[in-house]
């Protein structure tokens, strides 16, 4: 064997490490466009940040936010709870985006960790829907269909709560009329209806002389997806489905 002859084996040795590297940066570059992909069209993690989805979510939740059953035509059916972005200053300091670290800043544009700075509701009108509050028994009431809510919503008991819609801000109490609800957007609500800044915060009010009406709609291009699953913590972890009480709300006439 000649001076510039080289062992096979040597060679091998001395290439295993950047071969080690090589694929390390390749899977890592993998599973970086994988979970883009996935948090893009499928899947995406958010958390909870304030108290107007009580008692079902809590603050600090982390859900999971399915994308495809938006696809195409579909679109949020009554019932469903929703992510959105803020269609126009509805965001306030409990709901903006929670300071985070560099690392989880990249992991969150990634997929890989909780997003904040969206709102949470839950879809009680769709295109065309009138909302009512309330019928004689305090239920919202939707295309005159009254809605039976004790199942999801918070109740209250000190002092008890007259009905299942008031506004936070008590200026139109539990005499409300909404919609039809415009196309192409849906009127929300927060099932912890006395702290929760939704789409009944943004009616507008008797006599109100500056007041656009449409800003208590929210465009159904802004929805970020499904909530289906609250992920963590563990304890209490739980697919979540559209409850059966809307199923009996008639067609818009």
């Amino acid at each position: 064997m000649t001076s510039t002859d080289t062992d096979p084996v040597e060679s091998e040795h001395r290439n295993t490490p950047f071969k080690a590297i090589r694929e390390t940066v390749l899977l890592l570059a993998f599973a970086i466009i994988l979970a883009l992909v996935v948090k893009t069209f499928f899947v995406q993690s958010f958390y909870i940040p304030s108290e107007s989805m009580e008692p079902g979510l809590i603050v600090n939740d982390r859900i999971l936010v399915q994308k495809p059953s938006y696809w195409g035509s579909g679109s949020p059916q009554r019932g469903d709870v929703i992510v959105f972005d803020d269609p126009g200053g509805w965001l306030n300091g409990l709901e903006e985006g929670q300071p985070m670290s560099l690392l989880a800043r990249g992991l969150a544009k990634i997929g890989l960790y909780p997003t904040g700075g969206h709102l949470v509701k839950r879809v009680i009108g769709v295109a065309g829907d009138t909302i009512q509050c309330c019928d004689d028994q305090g239920r919202i009431m939707v295309n005159g269909q009254p809605i039976d809510e004790d199942d999801f919503i918070e109740p209250q008991k000190d002092p008890p709560k007259s009905c299942d819609g008031p506004m936070p801000s008590g200026q139109m109490d539990c005499h409300w009329t909404a919609g039809p609800v415009p196309a192409g957007t849906v009127f929300v609500m927060g099932d912890n209806r006395n702290n929760s800044a939704d789409s009944s915060v943004h009616l507008c009010r008797p006599n109100a002389t500056q007041c656009d009406e449409s800003e208590a709609y929210v465009p159904v291009k802004d929805v970020v997806g499904k909530v289906f699953a609250l992920a963590w913590p563990l304890g209490r972890a739980h697919i979540i489905h559209t409850p059966d009480d809307f199923a009996d709300v008639p067609d818009p006439t």
